[in-house]
């Protein structure tokens, strides 16, 4: 009995660990180690020694243990062919299942092992002989899988026989079959270890990582299937309740939104609140309303209609919570690169988790809701159509067996409750304050995906992918492939280039378009086209950041959607490369092309522009959603060869992808449209208190630029203000479309941005929010006229 509650705590203690931080995941492209660090990197190496040798002790007691639980088995099958068989064949089979294949596994393991640690030296590597192991944690899936109906035989045995209850008493059978569980958490903590004291550049660390992340994940997936005693409470039917899945939902109550721990049980969803009394142990979950799953029915659009309506926080206002978040984060660093005051640091990091709590709170629009067909309707937001369907998909599979409605007393309620603390998998809200200073801090760049092709689907459909990252902890929509229509086999070859934002997952959702205008709800976030799969991929910043192309295929549901990705750090990608063919268009600077167009505004502009405005000005996410890569390229290549198909191109082409090439002139501009000379004074500009004296420099400032750059750049404005005017249905707010062109508009050239990049997250907070604001000011300004602007010299004209 002890021995099981020890694996528990190793388990809990694992999961836990496993939920605050990913150990050994680097801060940064170099390594997880600090310099003092390093310098014991030779003691860290014989730390190895010392972990591996405390392992190898207990692998040794672990392998004799299996071998005694085997010990009975071959007298068994012996006697099961016999006219006196003990047990028979399939019984024994059911108590002894896989237990052969396990002992294999880890005589293997510590027969391979055991040699390198005797002769000990600090270039050994094992790490291959840990990933090995975890590679084969299936065989440990199928024991988990067998465990209860092991269990019950082996009881249901020693009942109904003698001879297997004297047997059992010499070997606990029980205890003993508990064994492979707590081996894996065992094995799981010494990977811990063992990557605390192995520098990242030995051979091993890699290895190591991957043989840590394979065993969480199985510990994540059986943590509740392989003890029944940690739930107390049995079903209506007799049968032992487990948890299922849980996690952190924004319910919709009473008008105001408030963070729930939900938990999904066997037969009945639990919504509850962290109650804020002592920490540690004393910490406990009040309820605030169950639904027997027997009774859980999921309300359908016409029935939603009737719901509240939900209160969508404005863009604007989430986005100016993500630079005041982004410039908490360089503080902190700048704190602790100065060895700034802890109390200071602190400070800092109890406003990031406010803010970053009030985004998390605020940020999700799309409606789950719930009914209880006996009365009472409950509505969670969340923030991407992946988890709503995570939790229908999870409710409607338990579903499927025979429930049955109950209600709870206040004891078994109290009991239930009282369970969801230590049985939660999910330990903290997801918020990056949360996580431990070491902890990687995500992606900050591009990344550039192809969405090739998908296979697997049953019948013909209309498809199309949507594509995820996660961002201040919740997931945000950054690309949508074309409708490909009537196929089982739909071949996008979609290229998309999305901004992360310390962004460490990438999602792909595969949905069936559905033309049914009778089905469409009118609430506008709520998603009526039907999922078809779904799965996500860690983006490790190892793998990813190569400049080659990385192929890879993501399963979901039995569909195979395969996809390519290369990501692009924010430092190499802010780079503005001048073109070294001048004939073209793009890295051309603005005057060489007005002045060989004779024209005040550029031609690539001013199609842009007219065709946004002719069918994309309703288009929701219009310049922030990414067009396809490859259709932006072809559109750069017939402007920059002054093709005369090109009104016939752009009307035929994608809006989105319209809308990405005239980003992508801004972009790749040789100096930035509002000028590297004047980019200082726009940033001290911004800043001024003052509102007349910020005005009249701002206004001078916009004198100052030449002609073709200030003509352009009010032609641009006027047609931005147009674009906010259908914000109802575009959802693109002047400070959406200020974040979108605003770094694109003034981000200094190579040579001038030198002295402003640090880190890759400081460059996103400080300089993006400053260049973000002078857009939006120019934006939220009266109409400028340019011969007014010209012939007004306000109060001063002296050069900046």
């Amino acid at each position: 009995m002890e021995e099981e509650e020890e694996a528990i705590g190793y388990l809990d203690k694992v999961l836990e660990d496993e939920d605050d931080s990913e150990p050994g995941t680097p801060t940064s492209p170099g390594s997880p180690f600090s310099a003092s660090e390093k310098v014991d990197a030779g003691k860290g190496l014989e730390m190895r020694k010392l972990v591996l040798s405390g392992f190898l002790a207990s692998e040794e007691i672990y392998i004799n243990q299996l071998e005694a639980l085997l010990l009975p088995m071959k007298p068994l099958k012996a006697t099961a062919t016999t006219s006196q068989p003990v047990l028979t064949l399939q019984q024994i089979e059911t108590i002894f299942y896989k237990i052969q294949d396990i002992y294999e596994i880890h005589k293997e393991f510590y027969d391979n092992l055991c040699p390198k640690v005797q002769q000990w030296d600090s270039n050994i590597t094992m790490g291959h002989l840990f990933q090995k192991l975890a590679s084969q944690l299936g065989v440990y899936k199928a024991f988990v899988d067998n465990y209860k109906i092991a269990l019950e035989t082996a009881e249901k045995c020693s009942h109904s026989n003698n001879q297997f209850q004297k047997i059992s008493e010499v070997t606990p059978t029980g205890t003993l079959l508990y064994k492979p569980i707590d081996r894996v958490t065992r094995s799981t903590l010494v990977l811990h270890d063992l990557l605390k004291h192995t520098p990242s550049d030995h051979p091993d660390y890699p290895l190591l990582q991957d043989a840590l992340r394979i065993s969480q994940n199985f510990l994540s997936s059986i943590n509740e299937d392989i003890d029944p005693r940690r739930t107390a409470v049995t079903t209506p039917k007799g049968e032992t309740r487990q948890l299922i899945k849980d996690g952190f939902l924004v319910e919709l109550s009473e008008g105001s939104r408030k963070l729930r721990h939900v938990f999904l049980f066997t037969d009945v969803l639990l919504c509850a609140k962290l109650k804020k009394t002592a920490v540690g142990k004393h910490q406990q979950y009040d309820c605030k309303w169950y639904v027997p799953l027997a009774d859980l029915v999921f309300p359908s659009p016409e029935e939603s209609e009737h719901c509240p309506q939900v209160h969508v926080i404005p863009d604007h206002e989430l986005e100016d919570m993500k630079m005041k978040i982004s410039a908490i984060k360089s503080e902190v660093q700048k704190e602790k690169a100065n060895k700034g005051q802890s109390r200071a640091i602190e400070r800092l990091k109890k406003k990031m988790f406010e803010n970053e709590f009030w985004l998390l709170l605020n940020s999700p629009a799309i409606p789950f809701r719930i009914h209880n067909r006996n009365g009472k309707s409950y509505l969670f937001l969340l923030s991407s159509d992946y988890e709503r369907s995570e939790w229908r998909e999870a409710i409607q599979k338990l579903q499927k067996k025979d429930l049955q409605a109950f209600v709870l007393s206040s004891v078994e309620l109290q009991v239930l409750t009282g369970s969801c603390f230590k049985l939660r998998t999910v330990h903290n809200i997801p918020v990056t304050s949360n996580k431990d200073d070491d902890e990687s801090p995500g992606l900050y760049g591009f990344l550039h995906v192809i969405v090739h092709s998908a296979k697997g689907f049953k019948q013909s459909a209309n498809l199309y992918c949507t594509l995820e990252v996660d961002s201040f902890g919740y997931f945000v929509s950054k690309a949508k492939t074309r409708v490909f229509r009537d196929t089982t086999e739909p071949q996008w070859n979609e290229e998309f280039e999305i901004e992360l934002e310390g962004s460490q997952s990438l999602r792909i959702l595969c949905y069936e378009k559905c033309y049914d205008k009778t089905k469409l709800n009118k609430d506008n976030n709520e998603i009526v086209d039907k999922i078809m799969g779904k799965g996500q991929i860690q983006l490790d910043p190892q793998a990813v950041q190569t400049k080659n192309w990385h192929m890879d295929v993501i399963e979901m549901n039995g569909i195979k959607v395969e996809f390519s990705m290369k990501f692009t750090s924010r430092d190499m990608s802010l780079k503005r490369t001048p073109s070294k063919k001048q004939t073209g268009v793009f890295g051309v600077k603005i005057s060489v092309v007005t002045k060989r167009e004779r024209s005040k505004v550029p031609y690539i502009v001013r199609q842009c522009i007219e065709e946004v405005e002719k069918r994309g000005i309703e288009e929701v996410g219009i310049y922030r959603i990414s067009g396809v890569a490859t259709d932006i390229q072809a559109l750069k290549a017939v402007f920059d060869a002054n093709n005369k198909d090109i009104l016939v191109m752009l009307s035929d082409m994608d809006i989105n992808a319209i809308a990405g090439t005239l980003k992508l002139y801004f972009r790749e501009l040789p100096e930035p449209l509002l000028t590297d000379r004047l980019y200082p004074a726009f940033m001290e500009g911004i800043a001024l208190s003052d509102p007349a004296a910020k005005e009249n420099c701002m206004m001078h400032l916009l004198r100052s630029l030449p002609d073709p750059n200030l003509i352009t750049f009010l032609f641009l404005l006027e047609h931005l203000k147009r674009v906010a005017e259908k914000e109802p249905i575009n959802k693109m707010s002047l400070h959406n479309l200020a974040t979108v062109f605003g770094p694109t508009l003034l981000r200094p050239s190579e040579g001038e941005s030198k002295g402003h990049l640090t880190l890759a997250s400081d460059i996103w907070s400080h300089d993006v929010m400053a260049q973000v604001q002078v857009l939006l000011y120019y934006l939220q300004h009266p109409p400028i006229s340019f011969t007014e602007l010209k012939r007004n010299t306000l109060y001063f004209s002296t050069d900046v």
